[in-house]
């Protein structure tokens, strides 16, 4: 009996011995890695916008007064005779973070009557448009580089009946919206 307690001894004191040698081993080929770091976000900016100094008169006629901000251009034009036209250019740019798209033109209506002798046009991006117009989809990029060429052209045209004509003189009030929504990229 005694023979066995010793052995039962020396064997607890081996396996105290290897599970001793085995922990410092296992420490010695453990490792832990942390990764810490910071992030920054910059705030999302919306900003579409007319460049004022853009703005060009492309016409012989000139604008009697003429105004562009950042978000509308106006002028006031006289057309003596038909086949008249006052036309400019301005430049379209994004100056924001977040990707644009032009999403519609909208054109104000002109009456029947008006139609007879004026015609009234928008190009943009070498695109004609002549009506209020949906389901465009056409980029503008953060800082985009590149602008937009938006030229108005009003005309004054000759009816088919001279009686069309007006006999007075006639103030038309022309508008179009550009309108440009968020899309994700």
């Amino acid at each position: 009996m005694r023979q066995e307690r010793g052995l039962q001894t020396v064997v607890i004191g081996v396996l105290a011995v290897v599970i001793l040698v085995m922990s410092v081993g296992f420490a010695a080929f453990s490792t832990t890695l942390n990764i810490n770091g910071t992030a920054t976000f910059t705030a999302a900016k919306w900003d579409v916008h007319f460049v004022p100094e853009s703005l060009t008169e492309t016409s012989t006629i000139k604008a009697t007064t003429k105004n562009l901000t950042n978000t509308q251009a106006t002028f006031t034009v006289t057309l003596p005779s038909p086949g008249s036209t006052y036309s400019f250019e301005v430049d379209v740019k994004n100056y924001g973070t977040l990707n644009a798209a032009l999403k519609s033109i909208t054109l104000s209506n002109l009456t029947a009557a008006q139609q007879e002798y004026i015609t009234y046009t928008v190009n943009y991006a070498g695109t004609d448009y002549t009506q209020t117009t949906s389901g465009l989809n056409i980029a503008l990029a953060p800082n985009e580089t590149q602008t937009a060429k938006v030229t108005v052209t009003v005309n004054y045209v000759y009816p088919e009946n001279a009686t069309d004509l007006p006999t007075t003189d006639q103030e038309v009030t022309l508008t179009a919206a550009l309108n440009y929504e968020d899309v994700r990229s």
